[in-house]
């Protein structure tokens, strides 16, 4: 199960990124070859890269390829990176749940909005943090339960 939903999350990221190319393709004839800038790509482009960005760091970057101080996690004894692991997954979790309710309120006020050419509900071009944001509350929530297990407690860079 845990395979396919990653396939699928890869495959929305793919789509996204084809689109973003296809776009960018679209407006470099546009602009360059006919000479006539075509205002829709801008925006689209803008919404699609906004989409990716949040949809890759929710769902298709592993734990061990985000930004971490591994200097210190490597020092630290494995007793200590436990508790490192534990408390570092709470603020994460907590916080996030924390703002998931107001991130959602925005979220869904905005689309009554939409984007000035396109007019794409802003609703639309925003979801993707709340998706992140859930993401990052399911994520936390593993960690400290793997935390707990004594899993996940090895150097940085050096792969389970």
């Amino acid at each position: 199960m845990r395979a396919f939903f990653l396939r699928c999350a890869n495959g929305v990221g793919a789509v996204l990124f084809l689109g973003l190319f296809l776009v960018f393709v679209v407006q470099i004839v546009a602009r360059f070859g006919f000479d006539r800038p075509l205002p829709w790509t801008d925006e689209l482009a803008v919404v699609l890269y906004v989409w990716i960005i949040l949809w890759a760091g929710a769902l298709m970057v592993p734990e061990r390829e985000q930004v971490m101080f591994d200097w210190v996690w490597n020092a630290a004894p494995r007793s200590v990176r436990r508790w490192m692991r534990l408390i570092g997954n709470a603020m994460i979790g907590v916080l996030s749940a924390w703002a998931l309710p107001a991130c959602w309120d925005y979220v869904h006020f905005m689309r009554r909005e939409g984007t000035p050419v396109l007019g794409i509900p802003f609703m639309w071009v925003f979801l993707p943090f709340v998706i992140l944001l859930l993401a990052l509350v399911v994520r936390s929530v593993l960690g400290m339960w793997r935390a707990m297990q004594g899993l996940d407690l090895e150097d940085a860079g050096v792969p389970s």
